[in-house]
Formats: structure tokens, C-alpha cells, sequence
């Protein structure tokens, strides 16, 4: 199919900006480690019955011991650690500003790449660092009246969200290794979420959370309805997205079509949540989206 990793790209871009929404508004009823850990689970079932539904089976048993060893890191560095502090990051400074640090990811991979596999970088893809940094800076500097109010512009809420961008950097680069040869992105996302599952909740366990976790859901049962829903569209829609799109199209092309979350949630904000933006924030939005660009296309 012709344009297949763009247009899964550019899906992959609607359904992070969708379910970014959906999980903060979680976040906000049971908090982001209740969503965290309650999503992965529902996720980790959607997965299992799509592979059983394609493939026969509900994991990928076949796959290799190495297959194994690249998509569990994947999924431990990724889904939990990475999405734990993106969440947080929602909660401190919200959906727009947290996907948006979330766009420095692709910045993050190129020098993970540079530090790990020697790739050296041009001058045309340090430019495009500068200007993504620039834009970032941009639009936190500027501090939107109305997201203000509601979020505050919090240094530790910025933190977490770069903390989330390497987690995501380093978990598509740990991906590629676990996805040579066309291995079916679904089979790769299974592997990926039953290794983020498992550890997430062996640390629930032995912190004593996994009672108050359930609590919180029973208690909360609109907040398990944005749950199954943002499990499906984010960590089974979006990253099998992600994933088939870094397959079959450029990873500059692929990357840079999957940072436009923050530009997606700037017409979301405006028409559904009524939130006001000054043009210094639609401009640092778009600078930021431009080095992007210039840093994977050059």
C-alpha cells in the first residue's frame, strides 16, 4: 500500500493527541499512577485477544529469546517508566505542554543514537535541535494566561515530561533492534506490554498499592470507562501504529509525522475545552514542530 508509513504516522499522531486528553482527564478523577498501572492491564487484554484473533495465538512464543530480551526492554523502558512520567506530567502541567515536551523524543533518539551506534550528527540535524529547543522554550516562557490558571507552568511537571520524551526515544530505539525482518508490530506491542505489565505491578505489589489501586477504580467507575478507552486508542491503536509506521516509511518522515500531537491539541483546546492561546504559543508550537522537521528531513 502506497504511503502506508505516513499514514500510519500520522494515526499514530490522532490517537497519542486522543487519548493524551482522555488520560489526563483520568489522571485527574484517580490519579496518574492508578491510570498508569489500570491501563496497561486493559491494554495488555486487548493485545492478547488481537493476536489470538490474527495470528492464533495470543503471544508470540515463537518469536526468539533476542526478539524477547530487545521488545521487553522496549516495553519496560517505554510503556512504564516513560509513560509513568509523562502521566505526571499531565497532571502538573497539562495535556497540551506535556505532549509537546514529548516532541523533543525524536531530538532525544538522534543523540541516543550518536551516543550508542556512533551516528554522527550534521549540521543540518544539530540546526534542527536548536530550533526544536527554541520553540520549547518559546511557549513555556510565554505561559498561556488560561493554561496557567488551570495547570501552572511547574518545573518539576516540565521534568517529568523530558523524563517521558527519553523514555519514549529509548524505547523506539530498543524496538527497532526487536522488529527486524517485518515482525508484525501487534506481536512486537504484545511482547512490549506484558514486560511494562508485569514490572509495573510487581512494584505495585510490593509497595502494597494493588488494593487501593482497585478501590479507586470501583470507586470511580466513569474514570474505568476513559481507561478502556485510552487503552485502546493509545497503547494498543497508537503504539502498533507507531511501530508499522517506523516499518514502512522513513524514520525522519515517520518521526516527524508522529510529533504533531501538540500541534493536533492546539484546535482540541480551543473549540472543546475553551482554552485561549496567545500567537506566541500557536508560534512556539509550530517552531517547534519545524525543527522537527528540519532535524529528520535534512
Amino acid at each position: 500500500m502506497t504511503y502506508l508509513g505516513e499514514i500510519a504516522a500520522l494515526s499514530t499522531s490522532l490517537f497519542w493527541t486522543i487519548t493524551a486528553v482522555v488520560f489526563t482527564e483520568s489522571s485527574r478523577r484517580v490519579g496518574s499512577m492508578v491510570t498508569n498501572r489500570v491501563r496497561l492491564v486493559i491494554a495488555l487484554i486487548y493485545l492478547l485477544l488481537i493476536n489470538l484473533v490474527l495470528f492464533g495465538q495470543p503471544l508470540p512464543l515463537n518469536a526468539g529469546s533476542d526478539r524477547w530480551l530487545w521488545l521487553g526492554l522496549s516495553g519496560i523502558v517505554g510503556l512504564s517508566l516513560g509513560d509513568m512520567f509523562l502521566f505526571r506530567a499531565y497532571e502538573l502541567i497539562g495535556a497540551r505542554m506535556g505532549m509537546l515536551m514529548l516532541s523533543l523524543a525524536p531530538v532525544i533518539g538522534a543523540l541516543i543514537a550518536w551516543l550508542f551506534f556512533s551516528e554522527t550528527l550534521r549540521l543540518g540535524q544539530i540546526i534542527g535541535i536548536a530550533i526544536t529547543l527554541a520553540g520549547i522554550a518559546w511557549v513555556v516562557a510565554t505561559r498561556p494566561a488560561d493554561d496557567a490558571r488551570r495547570h501552572g507552568i511547574s518545573k518539576r511537571g516540565l521534568f517529568y515530561g523530558f523524563l517521558a520524551a527519553v523514555g519514549q526515544a529509548l524505547g523506539l530505539v530498543l524496538s527497532k533492534q526487536g522488529m527486524a525482518n517485518d515482525f508484525s508490530p501487534f506481536a512486537a506491542n504484545v511482547i512490549r506490554m506484558l514486560a511494562a505489565t508485569a514490572v509495573f505491578w510487581l512494584v505495585t505489589f510490593t509497595q502494597r498499592q494493588a488494593g487501593p489501586t482497585l478501590r479507586s477504580v470501583r470507586a470511580h467507575p466513569a474514570a474505568l470507562k476513559l481507561l478502556a478507552l485510552g487503552a485502546l486508542v493509545g497503547p494498543v491503536l497508537g503504539v502498533s501504529a507507531s511501530l508499522l509506521a517506523v516499518q514502512h516509511a522513513e524514520i525522519g518522515v515517520a518521526s516527524t509525522l508522529m510529533a504533531l500531537p501538540p500541534v493536533f491539541l492546539l484546535p482540541i483546546g480551543y473549540f472543546f475545552f475553551k482554552e485561549r492561546f496567545g500567537w506566541q504559543t500557536v508560534m512556539g508550537t509550530f517552531v517547534a514542530i519545524v525543527g522537527v522537521a528540519v532535524l529528520f528531513l535534512v
